[in-house]
């Protein structure tokens, strides 16, 4: 489990296909690994990772085919920056949302300006994916715990502040660039619940 607050920002160091998958290495930057062990989980861009072996200067994780496919993994090449965050403690200050890590589609950035000292952000969702997302909800982007300030459609806007900018990866955005998408977790579960007894029909 995650908040979405972005701890730093890495950079892929190699990436070798095995056998369909790719094993991952990350330059993770100002991240301290020393509370890190094989095993845990670190969200890369808003994707849950697991940590199969730590290095001098970050750690490697296994991406399987699926992720590969689903998410932005697919097309990062050696030198592309992460947003990094570890796995909350229970103990942890609880300062974005609840993420899971999984990431739910890809949007695109429709448009990207300055507004004031801010940025505004404009992202267009898969069209599945809209009905999830609401006027001053969270959404995650790539890993980052955002409110959205408006949605038109299957498109949403978002109001990036100077800290965002600078410390996600988001201050590298281009109009047309992928972003990895997480709807709110709560939303999934109560479009669940509302189903009611029909939830079971293996008909639907």
């Amino acid at each position: 489990m995650f908040t979405g607050i972005i701890t730093a920002v890495g950079e892929v160091a190699a990436l070798e296909p095995r056998g369909g998958d790719v094993r991952l290495t990350i330059n993770t930057g100002d991240l301290n690994l020393g509370d890190v062990g094989l095993g845990d989980s670190i969200a890369c861009s808003g994707a849950c990772l697991t940590a199969v072996e730590l290095t001098a200067e970050g750690f490697v994780a296994d991406v399987s085919i699926e992720t590969l496919s689903l998410t932005t993994i697919g097309g990062w090449r050696v030198g592309t920056h992460v947003n990094l965050e570890k796995a909350m403690l229970a103990s942890d200050r609880f300062g974005g949302h609840i993420v899971s890590g999984h990431v739910d589609g890809l949007g695109e950035v429709t448009a990207f300006y300055e507004d004031a000292r801010s940025w505004r952000l404009r992202i267009r969702a898969p069209r599945e994916l809209a009905k999830y997302i609401a006027q001053k909800g969270s959404i995650t982007v790539d890993g980052t715990s955002l409110t959205v300030n408006n949605v038109d459609g299957s498109e949403f806007e978002l109001n990036i502040i100077p800290q965002t900018l600078t410390h996600t990866v988001i201050g590298k955005y281009k109009v047309g660039a992928e972003v990895n998408l997480e709807i709110d977790l709560v939303a999934r579960y109560l479009e669940r619940l509302l189903l009611g007894d029909e939830a079971a029909d293996t008909s639907r």
